[in-house]
C-alpha cells in the first residue's frame, strides 16, 4: 500500500487495482500519444475504438464466450437493467421466473411487475431475512428466462452453485461478483453487471447477452432501451461513458496479465474470504450474518455484540487506515467488501485490527 492510501472495503464504488490507477494517472493528460485525455478523445476516434474493442475481446476471452454472446456497455447501471430485461425479453403470453434473495432481486421483481409482465417468484429467502440461498427450486420449463442475483452485497450471500433450470436460460445480476470465478456460461442467456463494484468506476453497466435473447428485442420500445440498438452499434449509438469503459478495459487487462485469469482470481478470493470467516467462526465477539453454505466471497457481513461497539469499530478502523466497513444503511452492522482488486494485504490488515479490537473490547 502507498503511504497515503487506505485499505478500501467500500461496497461500491469500490477499490480499483493500484496498477490500473497508476496507468490511468500516467496517461490521463496524454492518452496513447493522442495529446488528449481519455476524457477528451472522440468516441468515434480510432483511439476509443481500440479501447472498447479490446474490452470486448478480453471479456469474451476471460469468460470463454463464443460468438453467440454480445458484450455491450449500457448506461443506467444494473438498476436500469431491472426494467430493460422484461421490456426486451417478455412479449405477450411470455413468462419468466425470479428468485428473490434480497434487496436487488426485490427491485428487479418490482420493475417487471410495474410493466404488468407475467413473472413468477419461484423461491425466496425472505423467511430468514435473506440470510441464505434457496435450494431445490422448481422452475417453469416454459419460462423465457430465470432471473437470479448471483451475489447479494447487503446480506452477504452468494450462489456457490448456480441452479439447475432444466435448460431455461439464466439471466443474472452479477454486479458484485462478475469476473471473480470461472462460470459455466452455457447456463446463462444474459449476465449484467454495474461496473462500480468489481470491475471499474460508476457510470457503465456491462451486458452480456446471447443471440437468441437479443433477437427478442421488440421494435416498439424506445430506441435507447433496446439491446439491439447497442449490439448493432458496438455500444456507440450515442456517446458512451468513455472513461468508465477505459477503466474496465484496464481492469480486464490486469485480471488477465497480472492475476492470470479466473482460476487464479477465484483462488485468491477464496483465500481472502477464508481468513475472515475462519476467524469469525472461532470468535464469540464477531457473528457472521449469512448462513455458512451461502456466504459471499465478495461481501463479508458481520455483527458485534452491540450497535455501540459497531460504531466504535467502524470509527477506530478508519483511524487505522481501514475504510468502508459500515454495513448498508438498511441492515446496519459491519461489512467488508473484498472484491477482486482488494489485495490480500488489506484483508490481513483488517484481520489484525479485528483481533486487536476484540482483545480490547471482548
Amino acid at each position: 500500500m502507498k503511504a497515503d492510501r487506505i485499505h478500501n472495503f467500500n461496497a461500491g464504488p469500490a477499490a480499483l487495482p493500484l496498477p490500473v490507477l497508476e496507468e490511468i494517472q500516467e496517461s490521463f493528460l496524454n492518452f496513447a500519444g493522442s495529446g488528449m485525455s481519455i476524457t477528451e478523445v472522440s468516441h468515434r476516434s480510432k483511439w476509443f475504438d481500440d479501447v472498447i474493442n479490446d474490452a470486448v475481446v478480453r471479456a469474451k476471452r476471460i469468460l470463454k464466450l463464443d460468438d453467440r454472446y454480445h458484450v455491450l456497455f449500457v448506461q443506467g447501471g444494473a438498476s436500469m437493467q431491472f426494467c430493460m430485461i422484461p421490456m426486451n425479453l417478455l412479449g405477450a403470453g411470455d413468462t419468466a421466473d425470479y428468485v428473490n434473495t434480497g434487496t436487488w432481486s426485490t427491485k428487479a421483481i418490482k420493475e417487471a411487475e410495474i410493466q404488468g409482465k407475467a413473472i413468477r417468484v419461484v423461491a425466496s429467502s425472505e423467511d430468514r431475512n435473506f440470510s441464505y440461498i434457496p435450494e431445490g427450486i422448481a422452475f417453469n420449463p416454459n419460462a423465457v428466462y430465470a432471473h437470479i442475483t448471483s451475489n447479494n452485497t447487503i446480506k452477504g450471500t452468494q450462489w456457490a452453485q448456480f441452479p439447475d433450470t432444466s435448460g431455461v436460460p439464466i439471466v443474472s445480476d452479477m454486479s458484485s461478483d462478475i469476473f471473480s470465478r470461472p462460470l459455466d456460461v452455457e447456463k446463462f442467456g444474459m449476465i449484467y453487471a454495474g461496473a462500480q463494484k468489481n470491475m471499474g468506476p460508476a457510470g457503465v453497466c456491462m451486458v452480456i447477452i446471447r443471440e437468441d435473447l437479443l433477437g427478442r428485442s421488440p421494435k416498439d420500445i424506445p430506441t435507447m432501451l433496446r439491446y439491439s440498438t447497442f449490439a448493432e452499434k458496438n455500444s456507440m449509438f450515442n456517446t458512451p461513458p468513455c472513461f468508465s469503459v477505459y477503466t474496465v478495459q484496464l481492469v480486464l487487462k490486469w485480471l488477465e496479465e497480472t492475476i492470470g485469469g479466473l482460476d487464479k482470481m477465484a483462488a485468491l478470493n477464496r483465500k481472502k474470504a477464508d481468513l475472515l470467516y475462519d476467524y469469525m467462526d472461532q470468535s464469540e465477539f464477531y457473528r457472521g450474518t449469512a448462513e455458512k453454505n451461502s456466504r459471499s466471497l465478495m461481501n463479508v457481513t458481520f455483527r458485534l455484540p452491540s450497535e455501540d461497539l459497531e460504531k466504535t469499530f467502524v470509527a477506530e478502523a478508519l483511524e487505522n487506515g481501514l475504510g468502508g466497513l459500515k454495513g448498508h444503511r438498511s441492515v446496519g452492522g459491519c461489512r467488508a467488501s473484498i472484491y477482486n482488486p482488494t489485495p490480500l494485504a488489506s484483508v490481513e490488515a483488517l484481520l489484525d485490527f479485528m483481533k486487536t479490537f476484540e482483545r480490547k473490547n471482548g
